[in-house]
């Protein structure tokens, strides 16, 4: 894993352990908890349009990374539980997708790789 991922891996680590926190830590209880932060992430776009959503100001740019942070050390506990090294996994997927959407069938469009529209 990425020596910075690695870093943050071990903080919370130890910011569980002081807490005594392992016990609450199953894979099944972070990945709700992921979910539930991830749709508070998606909350701070809830009502605004596609343009608003990419100029947001200081103050609800700091609230969104803040949002992100909590998907973020989520994440990274649940694969420190399931033994999942994300930047591998992360390289698989892309190479996986890039075979998926190939550029000459997928440039300029979103539709799903199997989509027959």
């Amino acid at each position: 894993m990425d020596g910075a991922l690695e870093s943050l891996t071990a903080a919370l680590r130890q910011f569980a352990a002081e807490r005594d926190w392992g016990q609450f830590h199953s894979p099944k209880n972070l990945a709700s908890a992921l979910t539930v932060e991830a749709a508070e992430l998606l909350e701070q776009f809830q009502w605004l349009t596609e343009q608003q959503s990419r100029e947001l100001g200081a103050p609800a740019r700091e609230t969104v990374a803040q949002e992100m942070a909590d998907v973020l050390l989520y994440l990274l506990q649940l694969a420190d539980k399931l033994n999942v090294d994300l930047v591998q996994a992360a390289q698989r997927k892309l190479a996986l997708n890039a075979q998926k959407y190939p550029v000459e069938s997928s440039r300029g469009h979103s539709r799903k790789y199997d989509s027959r529209l």
